[in-house]
């Protein structure tokens, strides 16, 4: 983490979101992503995979949107902040969204590990949304 701080902290313009948190907050999405894509495979690779065609879907579509929101806030410098917010808003929902899915498959505990994944990741976007509307800069 220390290098991705470096980096936004030698950034010449500052980000809505508070800058402090940010390098944590996009490793919390790259953490997110990670576990998504992990929980997918692990599903695919389940016994019933049919059954789970719905939670493979959500682990990978809130994989992308954790993905597309981490390199969102990694270029704030000419952002559009309506833009940002709106991913950032994207990526609570997705994943949301996820872990409710996740939560339904109580005997995987690789979905439990990704449930637990994507609220501690729903948090945290909920907290950059919170000081982006408080105009942090």
């Amino acid at each position: 983490m220390d290098r991705i701080s470096s980096m936004f902290e030698a950034h010449p313009r500052r980000s809505r979101v508070d800058t402090g948190r940010l390098p944590a907050f996009v490793l919390e999405l790259a953490d997110c992503e990670v576990t998504c894509t992990l929980c997918a495979d692990a599903c695919l690779s389940e016994p019933h995979v049919q059954m789970l065609a719905k939670c493979i879907a959500l682990n990978l579509e809130c994989a992308d949107t954790c993905a597309a929101t981490a390199r969102t806030l990694s270029r704030f410098g000419f952002a559009e902040p309506s833009v940002t917010r709106l991913q950032v808003e994207a990526c609570r929902e997705a994943c949301g969204a996820c872990a409710r899915e996740c939560d339904r498959h109580q005997d995987m505990e690789h979905c439990q590990l990704c449930a637990e994944m994507c609220r501690r990741c729903e948090q945290a976007c909920s907290r950059a949304l919170e000081s982006m509307l408080a105009g942090v800069s």
